[in-house]
């Protein structure tokens, strides 16, 4: 398994290495590593559109052909992290759109908190609750912004959604997915558009079992796919890393530049 992923990371180097066909240098934006912004404030806004709260983060120009769909975790877009990193696939030049998942009530950053019950949290934001809300912000992107392809982004919570929204039919181009959570099978094998996907090393929630599992699946559908491994991280380094880590944050800005030149070659 282990050559088969490193063959096909190899073929990837070989055939993104053509002028993109989208609207960025992204070459000479990746060498720019200030790009990503771990601390500080953000920069985009938040706006209200019919019933949801967006938060928006505009690269210079007026020309949004490929636009990315970030699917927060469950601290939504009220955590800065979130924020930042939505700002930083601004800065790398994608329009970037992240719906309110929780109608302004995220779980809170201390999972622990008296109070806060975990399960019924995820139970009272499943797909039935969730999939409208990003259908509502794709819609958006496509018939108020005119963006021709949407890249969509995913983290935790949002990693999941990343594979119902690259179904058929669904609205996104292309997926990226760090560390998703709660995946079902029936989600893996119904992509119909080329999914990348980060890895934890330590992860409860994807667990190696489950992510060889998805890696068969994803092979099993015939689509472009990707899947990375980052040794010594958790669950959450996508967005949460401890960048006081060198370690952390290297995983946390490789993951990032993974899905930039996935958004480059495949959006």
């Amino acid at each position: 398994m282990m050559s088969l992923i490193a063959l096909f990371i190899g073929f990837l180097s070989l055939n993104t290495g053509y002028a993109y066909p989208n609207h960025r240098n992204a070459s000479c934006q990746r060498a720019d590593s200030s790009i990503i912004q771990h601390t500080g404030t953000p920069i985009g806004v938040v706006q209200a559109h019919n019933g949801i709260d967006l938060y928006i983060s505009k690269p210079r120009g007026n020309k949004f052909n490929v636009a990315v769909l970030y699917l927060t975790d469950v601290f939504g877009i009220q955590l800065n992290e979130n924020r930042l990193l939505a700002d930083s696939f601004a800065r790398a030049g994608f329009l970037t759109i992240a719906p309110d998942l929780f109608n302004g009530q995220p779980a809170p950053e201390d999972l622990n908190t008296p109070g806060f019950n975990t399960t019924e949290f995820l139970a009272q934001h499943g797909p039935e609750a969730t999939d409208p809300l990003v259908a509502k912000a794709i819609t958006y992107m496509r018939d108020t912004l005119n963006v021709e392809r949407i890249a969509v982004t995913g983290y935790c919570f949002g990693g999941k959604y990343v594979f119902r929204f690259i179904a058929a039919g669904k609205g996104a181009d292309a997926g990226f997915a760090a560390h998703p959570s709660l995946l079902e099978n029936s989600e893996i094998t119904s992509i119909d558009g080329p999914v990348s996907v980060a890895a934890a090393e330590m992860d409860t929630l994807l667990t190696p079992a489950k992510r060889r599992e998805m890696e068969d699946l994803l092979m099993q559908t015939g689509n472009t796919y990707q899947t990375s491994l980052y040794s010594g991280t958790s669950h959450g380094f996508g967005v949460r890393a401890n960048i006081s880590d060198p370690r952390q944050k290297f995983a946390k800005e490789e993951a990032f530049w993974q899905a930039v030149k996935w958004f480059d070659a495949w959006a």
